[in-house]
């Protein structure tokens, strides 16, 4: 967790997905502006209201995600939700009668056993930089995410085969409306919002990351949301998580968050990635 000034650290984490979804929420819907000019009819498209029980899981899931950083390091966060195609694919199974082949049953089988390995791993050099290191806690929190992600891209899913014609940024706008209404009643209620608010307008640098990590999102969300809608779920989810290792990368380097040497050899996919360096 990065430290401002006077060694002080924003603990409320779970802030940050409220103002992203109010962040994507806005640029969405000045897109669907531009784009009702055009059209003249929106009846292929879904109610806003279908888009409640995703958001209320993309909600609580993200917030334990966030939580969990308190808990385990960010690389070990980041390899614990590489396995998300499970829940994706067991839930598309159960609940919409979703079908895949054996080749992506055996990745996604592949990616749970290297997760495992990797998080056998752990010592407390991984988490010697967290203010309250607690693994198990962490990847249970890691689950909980996991579980209701899978919920909420079957759910999508589903939205995107009733409704063929469906416009993947109006999905994007509403779906961020309604995370956007959930995270702001948590904020408001809890109290967590005005310690937000105290804390940005007492580090400057801590509200332009709040900007950045806001812009990053309504930007990324695009290329989600329209693979989302071309090619489903599940793609979006390998695709996310093949760069998941460069997410761990860029950690370790900018950041320091430490891996050990054991953790540095995966086997992803069938795909062997190694580290020419002896530690991390």
């Amino acid at each position: 967790m990065k430290q401002y000034a006077g060694g002080q650290r924003f603990k409320n984490l779970e802030a940050l997905n409220g103002a992203q979804s109010l962040a994507c929420f806005l640029w969405a819907y000045v897109i669907l502006l531009f784009q009702s000019r055009k059209e003249k009819s929106n009846s292929h498209l879904p109610p806003w209201t279908a888009y409640w029980r995703p958001a209320l899981t993309n909600t609580i899931g993200p917030a334990c995600g966030l939580i969990a950083l308190k808990n385990i390091s960010y690389p070990a966060q980041v390899l614990a939700k590489s396995c998300k195609m499970v829940p994706v694919m067991l839930i598309g199974t159960m609940f919409y009668g979703k079908r895949y082949s054996a080749l992506e049953y055996m990745c996604m089988s592949m990616i749970g056993v290297g997760i495992s390995l990797f998080a056998r791993k752990s010592s407390s050099k991984v988490t010697s930089k967290l203010a309250a290191p607690n693994a198990p806690l962490g990847y249970l929190l890691c689950f909980i995410n996991l579980t209701l992600d899978g919920y909420t891209n079957a759910y999508q899913d589903e939205v995107n085969r009733k409704y063929k014609d469906n416009n993947p940024i109006h999905m994007m706008c509403w779906m961020n409306f309604w995370c956007a209404l959930f995270n702001g009643l948590y904020l408001a209620v809890s109290g967590v919002g005005q310690q937000l608010l105290l804390f940005l307008s007492m580090h400057t640098a801590a509200a332009w990351d709040v900007v950045l990590f806001c812009l990053c999102g309504a930007v990324g969300q695009l290329f989600i949301f329209f693979t989302i809608k071309q090619f489903g779920s599940l793609v979006n989810t390998l695709i996310c998580t093949t760069r998941k290792f460069f997410n761990i990368l860029g950690s370790v380097v900018l950041n320091a968050n430490p891996l050990l040497p054991q953790q540095w050899r995966l086997d992803f996919d069938g795909k062997n990635w190694h580290n020419s360096s002896s530690s991390g």
